[in-house]
């Protein structure tokens, strides 16, 4: 318990910034999921995670082995 004080204490006396988040006028990520999952040779998501850069980093298994980032507010991959 002292110790995740003294971690959280850290981060505020650093002034570490705090968490990307998507913009306003982004998709929901659920949308930009589903058009993903209906793309033909779609099998599976690995792994989600949002980019401080203001996009979607979502790698998923496909027959060419692909990994797309997605533009937050267009749900369009990025190059």
């Amino acid at each position: 318990m002292i110790r995740i004080i003294a971690v959280a204490s850290l981060v505020v006396a650093l002034g570490l910034p705090a968490l990307a988040v998507p913009p306003e006028d982004a998709l929901p990520l659920s949308e930009i999921l589903a058009g993903i999952e209906v793309e033909d040779g779609f099998h599976y998501f690995e792994e989600i995670e949002w980019d401080d850069d203001g996009q979607w980093v979502i790698e998923y298994d496909r027959r060419d082995g692909s990994s797309v980032e997605m533009d937050a507010r267009t749900g369009e991959p990025r190059g």
